[in-house]
């Protein structure tokens, strides 16, 4: 229940409040918990996964929480201006059951615009759940608004530093995750036993496909101490990729599923979805869009599961091509073809309409930028030509054909990545027109390649915006499988080949942190350095501008 005049006479919540008291307890009990193997504990009852906030508006919020009990439950949750919630502005109640695996969720509405808060569970034992700290979007006359944008953070690989340098650096606004949340396979699969951090025990250790083995991966990645704090710490705006349902998923199938031996594919991916919505602080809308005042439209896609037609595979076209010259011809006609297929859909036709849409509603609102959240690559991006003569006699046959037929599609004018949108370069056209006819001042972040990308983006000539890729969290990058060049040599050949890309980082993990202001976009990207040990120290940063209507960087 909403009490009126909720704010009258009070100050303004700060941030800087997390610093000075409570919430930094969590800290021991985090090291403890991260000093103890998943195995060795069990997550128990009461509240067992902290809380978490996402899907905020100028007058509401999203509020998560896990409490398990012998029967389901009713929680009241509570929203202060102060930490000490000596006055509660917004309350109700919410049902823990295990229908949805204990998660809980419940919609915290009649707040003021561009607020911080703190909120709270309690148990009708009495028992409160870790307070939190979120905040609402601003309307109108916003100067700055600070996202902490994150990607494909794997559990094995190491820990969730850029989680937690986020947290402890708190000088964001909001947190933006771009998919890879969790990583479907078995332990020993991705990462490989001499890849993996022996301190991360994933479980389940099969690879994950039933609803039990769906949800104890959420636990297992939600237990993370860092994860834990970043959640409670900021709100969430998040999007799933592939590996929320399993590696290369479109609407029907996945590279990673074997329909033979696991099933209907529907079934996964409905079990996929449904956990993610009942682990994460997000809303059911498979895509979204949330509004910063006149500062910016955030427009959450999804490029995955709702619309995409399945990827081409370069390789099926080389099949057989024996002779450069049979090769080029396969590739020709491919590029001619199926890759030029104005029917093939990346986001669904629907969704297409209603980007297109909102695009023209929010540029003509006079909003300053219209940013597209969502997973993968629109920039175009081919295989450098000039690697062909270092490859040296020491790289195993199967890299070693990879790159031949990556370095022949680039000579034929194919781009190097199938899954991402220059797989679909039709639907990519339709989107940039949009922006055009819409007059868009067009950001787009991505994810899903664990590497650092920034593009300027063109359409037939004219210029359409920009686009950064963040780097992974942990997952690792080029570096891994291309470690016979290095990562300044691999980053200047890729931009050398690509005349959109601006600048790329193949070899580092971290995040990025995009500060949206009426006149420009800076941009920080932060490197965490080594994920096999848990540590918030940054390896360092790179900047990178925009001036707004621009649609250029300054690198």
């Amino acid at each position: 229940m909403m009490k009126t005049d909720p704010l009258a006479g009070l100050p303004a919540a700060s941030p800087s409040a997390l610093t000075r008291r409570g919430l930094f307890t969590l800290a021991g009990a985090s090291a403890a918990l991260a000093a103890t193997p998943l195995a060795a504990r069990s997550f128990g009852s009461g509240f067992t996964h902290g809380v978490a906030s996402g899907e905020p508006s100028a007058n509401s919020v999203l509020l998560w929480t896990r409490y398990v009990a012998d029967q389901a439950v009713d929680l009241a949750w509570q929203v202060s201006a102060s930490e000490d919630f000596s006055a509660t502005v917004a309350e109700g109640s919410v049902r823990a059951s295990d229908s949805r695996d204990w998660c809980a969720k419940g919609i915290a509405a009649g707040l003021a615009p561009g607020r911080w808060y703190f909120y709270r569970f309690v148990a009708p034992n009495g028992t409160a759940s870790p307070i939190g700290r979120t905040r609402t979007l601003p309307e109108a006359g916003t100067q700055s608004v600070k996202l902490a944008v994150f990607s494909c953070s794997n559990y094995g690989f190491g820990w969730f530093n850029a989680y937690g340098h986020a947290a402890e650096a708190n000088d964001a606004d909001l947190a933006v995750h771009l998919g890879d949340y969790i990583y479907e396979y078995g332990a020993g699969t991705y990462p490989d036993p001499a890849q993996a951090n022996g301190g991360r025990m994933l479980a389940p250790a099969s690879e994950i496909v039933t609803l039990t083995d769906y949800r104890l991966r959420y636990a297992t990645y939600r237990a993370d101490p860092d994860c834990q704090r970043l959640h409670q710490v900021l709100p969430m705006i998040a999007v799933w990729d592939d590996h929320e349902s399993a590696n290369d998923s479109w609407k029907d199938g996945a590279q990673n599923h074997q329909s033979d031996t696991e099933g209907e594919w529907q079934v996964r991916k409905d079990i996929a979805k449904r956990v993610y919505r009942e682990w994460m602080p997000v809303s059911d809308e498979p895509y979204a869009a949330y509004q910063i005042g006149d500062l910016a439209t955030l427009f959450r896609l999804d490029t995955r599961l709702e619309g995409r037609d399945e990827q081409l595979d370069l390789g099926k076209v080389l099949e057989g091509q024996n002779d450069p010259q049979a090769a080029m011809a396969a590739l020709a006609k491919f590029k001619n073809g199926d890759w030029a297929d104005p029917e093939r859909q990346l986001l669904g036709q629907a969704q297409e309409d209603w980007l297109a849409d909102g695009l023209v509603a929010s540029a003509t609102a006079g909003t300053a930028w219209q940013v597209l959240v969502q997973q993968v690559l629109i920039g175009q991006l081919k295989s450098p030509q000039a690697l062909a003569g270092q490859l040296g006699d020491g790289l195993p046959d199967y890299i070693r054909q990879r790159l031949m037929a990556a370095t022949l599609a680039s000579a034929a004018g194919l781009p190097l990545n199938m899954d991402a949108w220059d797989g679909y370069p039709a639907a990519r056209d339709r989107v940039f027109a949009a922006a055009l006819a819409a007059d868009a001042n067009l950001l787009v972040l991505a994810g899903d390649t664990h590497n650092g990308w920034a593009f300027d983006l063109a359409h037939e000539g004219a210029k359409v915006g920009v686009e950064l890729g963040v780097c992974s969290v942990t997952s690792p990058g080029f570096e891994s499988y291309l470690s016979f060049l290095k990562p300044d040599t691999l980053a200047g050949a890729l931009v050398a080949e690509n005349d959109q890309l601006k600048w790329a980082d193949t070899s580092q993990r971290g995040y990025m942190v995009v500060d949206l202001t009426p006149t420009r976009a800076v941009t920080e990207y932060r490197f965490t350095g080594n994920v096999k040990q848990r540590s918030t120290r940054l390896a360092g940063t790179k900047r990178i501008t925009t001036e707004k209507g621009s649609g250029t960087l300054a690198i």
